[in-house]
């Protein structure tokens, strides 16, 4: 099976988290961490700086590695590592994504998350980041 390994922000400011939606692709409509995919040559620091500017055109500042997130969808697996971080500058655009919300941990469950994303939404919900 091929592995996908990709980088997600966790961006938290004035205590919600940025959450967004797909628009496009197998996984369209699932609500998600932003990030994408790392570049031959780029550390995962700096892939997700790269994609976050790409996407949502906001500078982040990536602040620590929180875990890498390891799934098994049908087609692919799926190696996903993790970053708290937080905006430097801008407001989001979405230049990729359908939709996108600043939730609150008590409201992480109002939107329906991706597979892979579940298992983080549940450890940020039970404090484990302390987030």
């Amino acid at each position: 099976m091929k592995t996908v390994k990709v980088v997600a922000a966790i961006i938290v400011h004035e205590n919600r988290i940025f959450a967004t939606q797909r628009g496009y692709g197998a996984f369209k409509d699932g609500w998600e961490f932003p990030g994408g995919k790392i570049e031959p040559g780029e550390t995962p620091q700096e892939a997700l700086v790269r994609e976050i500017r790409e996407e949502l055109k906001m500078e982040i500042r990536v602040k620590e590695f929180l875990e890498t997130v390891e799934y098994d969808y049908p087609e692919f697996h799926l190696s996903m590592d993790c970053f708290l971080c937080q905006i430097q500058s801008g407001e989001p655009v979405l230049t990729e994504h359908e939709a996108a919300q600043w939730l609150t941990v008590e409201t992480l469950d109002s939107v329906d998350w991706l597979p892979a994303d579940q298992g983080l939404v549940d450890r940020i919900r039970r404090g484990e980041y302390g987030i």
